[in-house]
């Protein structure tokens, strides 16, 4: 199911030419801060042990994809994701289309691998460096 801005995120996601000109992450939820350079340095040293918890198959990112990323992410907050695709162009999109869905920050893309996390407010599970 493709929503009527997927086009034009898509050919914005195309257009850019290096990773670094794009957005780390989508903007942060009311109330949510963006993490700082040291979190994310942090938080990038815990995804390493971490295996991918959600894979995404040949259907890309569907509604139910984005349902059990929700529900990791409020269970562990840290989660490993592995993207199919062949391009980097379709990985970028697949991980835009989940952070805006959850909300989440990209802690750290490397090939077909995107860690994301999202705080859980009710009861927070990892403790982050200021």
């Amino acid at each position: 199911m493709r929503e009527a801005g997927h086009d034009t995120l898509c050919a914005r996601i195309s257009a850019t030419s290096n990773l670094n000109d794009m957005p780390a992450s989508t903007p942060p939820r009311a109330g949510a801060a963006a993490l700082s350079a040291s979190q994310r340095r942090y938080l990038r040293g815990l995804c390493h042990n971490l295996h991918p918890v959600i894979l995404l198959g040949a259907k890309g990112v569907t509604e139910a994809v984005i349902k059990e990323l929700k529900l990791a992410l409020d269970r562990h907050e840290l989660v490993k994701i592995k993207l199919s695709g062949g391009d980097k162009d379709e990985r970028r999109a697949q991980i835009a289309e989940l952070t805006e869905a959850t909300g989440a920050e990209v802690v750290q893309e490397i090939g077909h691998t995107a860690s994301m996390f999202l705080r859980n407010e009710d009861e927070p599970k990892l403790a982050l460096p200021r």
